[in-house]
């Protein structure tokens, strides 16, 4: 195939504005799907992005249509995984900029848009859901025209339900969107220093693990040519590696004899080591610029839940490593759990489906601490960085918490609401500018902030209809303590937090009721503390079970009784002994709630 028929896009959207849908009626024109194998979201292959309706990994998928090679990659919308959807970037020339026609522009469009920008790619706009018949349906072309700088005649409308428009928006990418060979963002990374055409080369946008072939690199083709059975090497690595297999998305992976310069395929690379290859690496002869290391931002430590489990973990760890390179992962230890693992996540959301795909991918349950964030501490006259607040040391002079620049689209109608959020969320000055109808406010907020019900306050203050993008932004000072959670005389690892002085009491009997509530009985006395170093700021109380071991008795000799009540009482204080509390992962969720 020559690279004049060639066309490499992703779609980009904010959450639930109808990528996968889309996807799903672009591989029914092409009839990349057979109809009787087509089903709703097609291209989200994990089980967790079916069970809540949103695209977690980004997907790439090649199609044939009118004697053009289209390789789509689709993104996710959430915030929380912008690293996959910049990934992406790196291999395609264009982006189809997707916009919901009855919710307009929102936070993340306005994010993605200025990535795309910022990456030097083709942007076509598209309208969706245009079977709904929204009433500012002309209204929203004009701001999405206005927002990419072209006519409005130029926006394409599109309904990924019925398929409406769907094939001029495919006749659109052929005729719009650059074909590698006349890309200029293609040209820059396939000529080095001395401007000479690179030899084979392939960067590593993603990758997976398969028992069988090993690592399976997912690559775009910038220089030369890949065939099954040759010898090549890693770059970065430094490793020399055999070709396996090779071939395209379609949307299996398909076997073929070579893939060559302006493809995006994939590399079953034989190497069964995960941490061999890096996302960003380049396979061939020459090595490409690669990504920029994603920051963490979330940290939690994960500890098996059966202490022979520890080698199962790792393990798992790895694969998902291969898979999502935003994972940050270091061996961690506890007196209690004994060995298990610090991770480093992009968010909240991120953290919570990198648990459940532990569980649900690989069968392994975990116990794990209280997400937190890093923090700067100046202690001896210098500073150190800590992930944990069991880490906090007990003198320091100064503590300055991570900052995230916030923006948050919103119908004028709920800056009130918004402006309520203020204090709750410790949220610096606000800014605002009109966007059309909205509003456009921007402001800082501690990254804390934002790990806990954020999310869930916005929605419910806005009804829904506000949405929100950040990024990272710096470190500032503040006026921090720790607090520590013990239940029955034992400090529960992974409940200490660091939270603003002026609210280390209201946090610390928000934190002993809902344990009250969410923990379950025993059958001996939970006392449950909550401390700041040897000063108790809160306590209550979770009573033992009770079973009546008398109650077959009827009258007779108290003494007996009296037998039954001492040993029933000498075998609670026994329990009480061997006591261990594990906190579930819904406890935790609960206990972030504002």
């Amino acid at each position: 195939m020559i690279l004049e028929n060639i066309r490499n896009f992703c779609i980009i959207a904010h959450i639930d504005h109808g990528k996968s849908t889309l996807a799903d009626r672009m591989l029914e024109i092409t009839k990349t799907v057979e109809p009787r194998e087509m089903k709703d979201q097609f291209l989200d292959s994990l089980e967790l992005e079916r069970e809540r309706g949103i695209t977690i990994k980004m997907t790439p998928v090649r199609m044939v249509y009118d004697g053009y090679i289209l390789n789509l990659i689709d993104t996710p919308g959430h915030p929380d995984f912008g690293y996959e959807v910049s990934r992406s970037f790196k291999a395609v020339e264009g982006v189809v900029l997707l916009v919901d026609a009855t919710q307009g522009i929102q936070a993340q469009t306005l994010a993605n848009f200025e990535m795309a920008k910022k990456a030097g790619l083709k942007i076509i706009g598209a309208v969706n859901k245009i079977d709904l018949n929204p009433v500012q349906l002309n209204e929203i072309i004009k701001e999405t025209a206005k927002l990419i700088g072209c006519e409005e005649n130029e926006i394409y409308r599109i309904s990924g339900k019925t398929g409406a428009g769907v094939e001029d928006l495919l006749r659109g990418i052929i005729e719009k969107i650059p074909a590698p060979a006349l890309s200029q963002k293609y040209a820059e990374r396939t000529r080095n220093a001395e401007g000479k055409n690179y030899k084979n080369s392939a960067l590593v946008f993603d990758s997976l693990y398969d028992d069988h072939k090993g690592i399976i690199a997912f690559v775009r083709v910038f220089g030369g040519e890949f065939r099954a059975h040759q010898d090549t090497k890693l770059i970065a690595a430094n490793a020399k590696i055999k070709i396996k297999e090779i071939g395209y998305f379609s949307p299996q992976m398909k076997a073929e004899n070579k893939i060559e310069a302006g493809d995006i395929g994939y590399i079953a690379t034989g190497i069964k080591d995960p941490d061999k290859l890096k996302i960003g690496d380049t396979i061939g002869d020459e090595a490409i610029g690669g990504y920029e290391e994603p920051q963490a931002r979330v940290f939690v430590s994960f500890f098996p839940n059966e202490g022979d489990k520890y080698e199962e973990l790792k393990k798992s760890f790895q694969k998902l490593r291969l898979n999502d390179p935003a994972l940050k992962i270091e061996p961690d230890a506890n007196e209690v759990l004994g060995r298990g693992f610090k991770v480093g996540f992009l968010g909240k959301l991120h953290f919570e489906i990198t648990s459940q795909r532990l569980e649900k991918e690989f069968n392994v349950r975990t116990v794990n601490s209280f997400p937190s964030v890093s923090y700067n501490v100046k202690a001896r006259n210098k500073f150190i960085t800590i992930d944990k607040p069991g880490d906090l040391p007990a003198e320091y002079e100064e503590i300055w918490e991570p900052m995230i620049d916030l923006e948050i689209l919103t119908p004028a109608v709920y800056l009130g609401s918004i402006l309520k959020l203020k204090d709750v969320f410790r949220m610096g000055n606000l800014e605002t500018e009109n966007i059309g109808e909205r509003i456009l406010i921007k402001t800082q907020m501690p990254l804390v902030e934002l790990i806990s019900d954020f999310d869930d306050q916005m929605k419910s203050a806005t009804h829904g209809f506000a949405s929100f993008s950040y990024q990272l932004s710096d470190y500032k000072k503040a006026d921090l303590a720790r607090i520590d959670v013990l239940v029955a005389g034992d400090m529960v690892t992974g409940l200490s937090r660091i939270v603003p002085k002026s609210e280390m009491e209201y946090e610390a009997r928000q934190m002993a009721e809902r344990l009250k509530r969410l923990l379950p009985q025993q059958q001996f006395l939970q006392a449950i503390q909550v401390v700041n170093g040897s000063r108790i700021i809160a306590r209550e109380t979770i009573p033992a079970m009770r079973k009546d071991v008398t109650g077959y008795l009827y009258g007779g000799d108290r003494t007996r009784k009296m037998k039954l009540w001492k040993k029933q009482k000498e075998g609670k204080k026994k329990l009480l002994g061997m006591a261990k509390v594990n906190i579930s992962a819904e406890v935790f969720k609960e206990l972030l709630k504002k």
